[in-house]
């Protein structure tokens, strides 16, 4: 299992063509700011839909935390980190507190590396991705055919939908999406065991320039490798 509980408008929304009659500045703000509030307005599924299409590539930061219940034990420590992605299955997710760790996929292979017991796992990404998390961020388009999409609301400023996994080996009961003008601002992950993970997101930056060997991974000198 990937261990993943993990804004403004996007661009596009206005097309050249409409950019070049637009008399001057004033009107160009204008403009895009009626373009935000439909965006605004628009239900989760829509903007969902949106963000999957138009974001092939995207970069922020993130943090992680866990939802202590009443009957739980020790919860694990909050966490935060980067991540950069290309669609589809292309991906870095690097823990920088607590304690380092990276999750990195190349789109054919996904490789976790603890940095403290210098080990990196593999395994195949198809295999890993599946109904994760991961594959709501970082997948195809392909969404419907791993989750079930369902509207749930408005709540925190956010349009919030709900994502069931079908396939029955996931890990997680179910996964919700919140946005904000077409851009993910945070996900709540409830597993099998009723613990909540919520990850909210910073910095988030629609389709970045990156290099194209920006997803290879390099097994760090002397680390164990372990093939699963």
């Amino acid at each position: 299992m990937i261990r993943l509980p993990a804004l403004l408008c996007p661009r596009g929304l206005i097309d050249k063509d409409t950019m070049r009659f637009l008399p001057n500045k004033t009107t160009a703000v204008l403009a895009l700011s009626l373009a935000c509030a439909g965006m605004a307005h628009a239900t989760a599924l829509e903007q969902f839909k949106t963000f999957v299409s138009g974001t092939k590539a995207a970069r922020g930061e993130f943090t992680q935390r866990q939802v202590k219940k009443a009957d739980a034990g020790k919860v694990a420590a909050p966490s935060s980190g980067t991540f950069v992605f290309a669609r589809p299955g292309k991906f870095i997710w690097t823990y920088v507190k607590p304690y380092e760790q990276l999750l990195q996929a190349d789109g054919e292979q996904l490789y976790i590396y603890d940095k403290d017991l210098n080990q990196v796992t593999t395994r195949k990404l198809g295999d890993a991705l599946g109904s994760s998390p991961a594959a709501i961020l970082f997948g195809s388009n392909d969404l419907e055919k791993n989750f079930t999409l369902s509207e749930a609301g408005t709540r925190d400023g956010l349009e919030w939908l709900n994502a069931a996994p079908k396939g029955k080996d996931s890990q997680f009961e179910q996964i919700s999406i919140g946005l904000r003008n077409g851009t993910p601002e945070a996900m709540e992950l409830r597993d099998a065991f009723g613990q909540t993970s919520v990850l909210a997101f910073k910095k988030f930056e629609k389709n970045p320039p990156l290099t194209a060997t920006q997803f290879k991974f390099v097994i760090p000198k002397g680390a164990d490798v372990v093939n699963n």
